[in-house]
């Protein structure tokens, strides 16, 4: 009868038990792997602001491989209009250790995130130069954690003026309504308008607004001032009271001109400007990619290259305007 070493039966032995440790193991790693990753999403307005916008986000994700309640979760993060609560809704974030941030609100957002954290990944969507805004050094190789859409709403500002002057040719003196607390939207707005006013030969007077009741007071300064049509800045409050802004321009019969479709759609005139909501998309093909394990350097930020002007046909006939046939050809969407 053969005998075996007693070193070699404790081998065996822990070699069983380690197998059994391993099996017992596998099922808490497999569940750990298939937790859900979670993102952080944060934004300046509030989220009825931007329902149509959130789809944008969550059909780029699903491009991706990612359906939130599924596969993801993203944890949200409203300042309800109110800029000083960023900072410390950006903290709370990085405390919960999100995987990625979608800081999608503009630029107050955007700054606010990458003030609270230098090693999480930041897509944004901004509507000016993210190098200008300090966010990025390069746009076709982020060296940061950042990357994310540049919407473009502020580079073509003397477009959307001119569509407003071709809409209203007898128009010459122009209101501009700015948020001064969004001082790299505000000054881009001001100056881009005034420069293509001078070549146009209308004359601008800037207005400021903050808050919804400075929106108010802004609007009995403008009516006293009798504009030919008021030029909405883009900015995220005024995004988010687009609703105060069309129903006090209606009761005034002044026309507007601004940045998204989102204001048309509540009443106003016209709009020029990126599809927001597809630039969402783009927002939530990088979130996921990121979420792959795609690296910021990879991801260059992108452009926008869809535009949309959107005229609202029945605003349009209330203030007594006659759209010119050609003009109304060239609409991307005409309201009915």
């Amino acid at each position: 009868m053969g005998y075996t070493e007693p070193g070699a039966l404790m081998r065996r032995r822990d070699f069983i038990a380690g197998l059994a440790g391993l099996t017992m193991a596998w099922p808490l790693a497999a569940q750990a792997q298939q937790h859900p990753p979670v993102i952080g999403y944060l934004d300046f307005r509030s989220a009825e602001a931007t329902t149509d916008r959130l789809r944008g986000l969550h059909r780029g994700l699903k491009e991706s491989g990612f359906v939130e309640g599924e596969n993801v979760t993203i944890v949200y993060r409203w300042a309800e209009g109110h800029a000083g609560q960023l900072p410390g809704l950006a903290a709370d974030l990085v405390r919960r250790k999100v995987r990625v941030i979608a800081s999608l609100g503009g630029a107050p957002s955007t700054l606010a995130a990458k003030e609270a954290t230098k090693t999480i990944p930041i897509v944004f969507a901004v509507p000016g130069d993210p190098v200008h805004l300090g966010l990025v050094t390069t746009l076709t190789r982020p060296d940061r954690n950042l990357t994310g859409i540049n919407f473009l709403n502020l580079e073509v500002v003397a477009k959307r003026l001119a569509l407003l002057h071709e809409l209203l040719p007898t128009a010459t003196r122009i209101a501009v309504l700015v948020n001064p607390t969004n001082p790299i939207n505000a000054e881009a707005t001001v100056r881009d308008s005034q420069t293509a006013a001078h070549s146009m030969g209308l004359q601008i007077k800037v207005f400021n607004a903050s808050s919804s009741q400075e929106i108010e007071m802004a609007f009995a300064a403008i009516v006293a001032e009798r504009p030919d049509a008021l030029f909405v800045g883009g900015d995220g409050l005024f995004n988010s009271r687009r609703l105060q802004i069309a129903i006090l321009a209606a009761r005034h019969g002044l026309p507007t001109a601004s940045t998204s479709r989102d204001y048309p759609a509540s009443g106003g005139l016209m709009s020029y400007g990126a599809d927001v909501t597809d630039a969402f998309r783009h927002a939530g093909v990088y979130v996921g990619r990121i979420l792959k394990g795609a690296k910021v350097a990879d991801l260059p930020v992108l452009q926008a290259t869809k535009f949309e002007f959107v005229i609202n046909y029945p605003t349009a006939r209330a203030l007594g305007i006659t759209i010119p046939p050609a003009l109304l050809a060239r609409a991307d969407e005409v309201i009915e």
